[in-house]
């Protein structure tokens, strides 16, 4: 009897305990609600988007921008909200989206303060974020503002051997990040709208990266090639610009696996894709920190000057996982993303008193020729200022964390 009545005594103190427990990690939740406090036990991807969120209530307030613009920076950090509203279904992460895409369009259908003339491929980067809207809403706008860029690509410059200039200040020019903000736009709507008719012309932009901008020695990309090699920072016999760039590798690697996405696994080009993904990951593993990350200039770590740089390090963290997580890569590089991730945090997650997170030393915006001129050399990127939450390297570690599950 006094056996059983000291169990029914521990059974009400284990309940108590419980509900006490969880009536108050529900009062610091609302209390973290009300003072706007990023609860610290949620995932880093929502922790992430929730101090954007925070930081900068409409999209275009992103990378410190004073004014509303169609810009590649917000297509990159809105596609990761995209991809992480999938996993989530949290309306919140939709409404950014829309909100910034609503408010960058015009009644009738435009892009307002878009002008096909200047053929800048970046303005292609934020289009990807229509083809989920138009699926959710139905709004006519979208399909149409869809349909305007890809008629961009019909008419894009090219160089002699069919690449696509990056802007037509830039002749005969193909810039490395050009492949990111064209490819997965270009394959998601000719095999949605065209039956893969432009499949082989994608494939050829990666093809020309692969005969002229790879580096054949490392086996790693540089930034830009001017076909033509009458540029300044062109080298007179291969066209190409002086410097490996950390971020450039990074978008040339989530150009490949969000192509992949769409890619389909029939056509010829698609192991060529891949075989280019597998290739350039084995190399660039080869050229990270010993705590995992990669440099500003990517294949000199011991130059002077040179640091491990965030944006770089969250998009090749990312293209990993998510090449394992697909099987366009062996399944051993999502250990190595894992550990780099764990890095990234150590290394350039700064968490504030209000819960959010703030990524550091994010390097800034970098580019060639142009006025003043720039050279592109080792120098010039190395002494790039260099800025906390820049929006890609908040993007990248977002981009990251969703995919890893963190």
């Amino acid at each position: 009897m006094r056996k059983s009545f000291c169990i029914n005594i521990n059974l009400k103190i284990v309940i108590f305990l419980l509900l006490f427990c969880g009536f108050k990690a529900i009062a610091q939740n609302q209390a973290s609600e009300e003072n706007n406090v990023i609860p610290y036990d949620l995932k880093w991807s929502e922790r992430t988007a929730l101090s954007i969120l925070n930081k900068y209530p409409q999209a275009w307030q992103l990378d410190g921008n004073d004014k509303p613009k169609w810009d590649y920076k917000m297509g990159f950090v809105l596609s990761c909200f995209e991809k992480l509203y999938q996993k989530t279904n949290n309306k919140k992460y939709l409404n950014y989206i829309k909100d910034y895409v609503d408010g960058m369009i015009d009644s009738t259908g435009n892009i307002k303060k878009y002008d096909i003339k200047e053929y800048n491929i970046d303005y292609l980067n934020p289009g990807k974020l229509l083809f989920n809207l138009y699926e959710i809403t139905k709004d006519s706008r979208y399909l149409q503002i869809i349909g305007k860029l890809r008629t961009q690509l019909e008419t894009q410059p090219r160089t002699a051997s069919g690449g696509f200039w990056h802007k037509e200040i830039y002749p005969n020019q193909m810039w490395i990040d050009g492949l990111y903000m064209a490819e997965p736009f270009y394959t998601q709507f000719t095999v949605k709208y065209e039956k893969g008719k432009s499949l082989d012309d994608i494939a050829k932009q990666f093809e020309l990266v692969q005969n002229h901008i790879v580096d054949k020695k490392t086996g790693l990309v540089y930034h830009a090639w001017d076909e033509s090699k009458e540029i300044a920072w062109a080298d007179k016999q291969t066209g190409t610009s002086p410097t490996v760039w950390g971020r450039g590798i990074g978008w040339y690697m989530v150009a490949l696996v969000e192509t992949l996405d769409y890619f389909p696994k029939s056509h010829p080009k698609y192991k060529v894709l891949a075989g280019y993904l597998k290739q350039i990951a084995k190399n660039v593993n080869q050229y990270k920190s010993e705590s995992g990350l990669w440099y500003q200039v990517a294949d000199k770590p011991e130059k002077f000057g040179n640091y491990v740089e965030p944006s770089a390090s969250g998009m090749i963290i990312y293209a990993f996982a998510k090449g394992a997580n697909k099987g366009y890569l062996p399944a051993s590089y999502k250990s190595v993303a894992k550990k780099s991730f764990d890095s990234f945090i150590k290394e350039f997650v700064k968490v504030d008193k209000k819960g959010e997170i703030n990524v550091l030393n994010v390097s800034s915006n970098v580019g060639l020729g142009g006025k003043p001129f720039r050279d592109g050399t080792n120098e010039y990127y190395l002494t790039a200022k260099t800025k906390e939450n820049g929006a890609i390297g908040l993007g990248s570690f977002l981009l990251s964390a969703i995919e890893l599950n963190k």
